[in-house]
């Protein structure tokens, strides 16, 4: 293994991170505690609590979860996609670097910085809402395994876009309303009974439910089940990565 040209491509994404400091974490940091004060502060204050926790508190994981979504998703799909526009993708393709050190340089760098954003906005919610996390592994586990799955999709994605448009089409109009839908301020359980099982479909709730699981110990679904969905998530991402590179699918041409 190329431990060399991982660091490369690792210290340079992050580096890119530092360089635009203010729209990589400022802004993401900004736009979500406007939610903790609008949803957590004012309007939580005047709802009653769910499943025993207060609205305010239950919303947190949510909008964590959000955040670390399409910033995942932006971070990874920028990373490959600004060599390609530019043609320097060539001379790392043509470089002795494997499929693998290519994917964990980026794919790695754009994971550890939605693992950082996420943290701050952890932090930063304990100055709006009161809460506390029940099983802080595992609340770590799923931020990992969450940052990780949806970079790999965004590093996907990324590789799909031919125009700076198709990069912001799949996170506003697929994956933000899919978590918006998928539980982020409410429960499903306070959905009628047919669009409870609609709901299901969407993936986004799975991950949120057992993200909130590892704050409150409470959850829409099975924990078991959203870690399983996770796992095939992202065992689906790293096939379809694997079949990229061996077909040189929009690398080559």
């Amino acid at each position: 293994m190329n431990i060399y040209a991982i660091r490369a491509i690792y210290l340079f994404e992050m580096a890119r991170t530092w360089r635009t400091l203010l729209q990589s974490i400022v802004s993401p940091v900004i736009s979500t505690s406007l939610y903790f004060v609008v949803f957590g502060a004012a309007i939580g204050s005047h709802m009653k609590g769910i499943d025993g926790v207060s609205y305010g508190a239950f919303i947190v994981p949510g909008l964590i979860m959000l955040s670390l979504l399409t910033q995942s998703i932006s971070n990874a799909s920028f990373g490959i996609y600004f060599p390609k526009f530019v043609g320097t993708i060539y001379e790392i393709l043509s470089a002795p670097v494997s499929p693998f050190e290519i994917v964990a340089g980026y794919v790695g760098a754009a994971a550890s910085k939605s693992i950082i954003l996420g943290l701050i906005i952890l932090v930063t919610a304990r100055l709006f809402v009161p809460f506390q996390i029940e099983h802080p592994l595992w609340m770590l586990t799923f931020l990992l395994l969450t940052a990780l799955t949806f970079s790999l999709f965004g590093f996907i994605i990324g590789i799909w876009a031919d125009n700076f448009e198709k990069l912001q089409l799949v996170p506003l109009l697929v994956v933000t309303p899919l978590t918006f839908l998928g539980g982020s301020f409410y429960s499903i359980h306070m959905l009628p009974p047919f669009w409870q099982k609609v709901t299901l479909f969407n993936p986004v709730v799975y991950l949120i439910s057992g993200f909130r699981w590892s704050f409150y110990g409470v959850a829409d679904v099975g924990v078991g089940v959203s870690v399983g969905m996770t796992l095939v998530f992202l065992a689906i991402c790293l096939a379809a990565v694997w079949w990229i590179f061996r077909s040189g699918y929009r690398l080559k041409a």
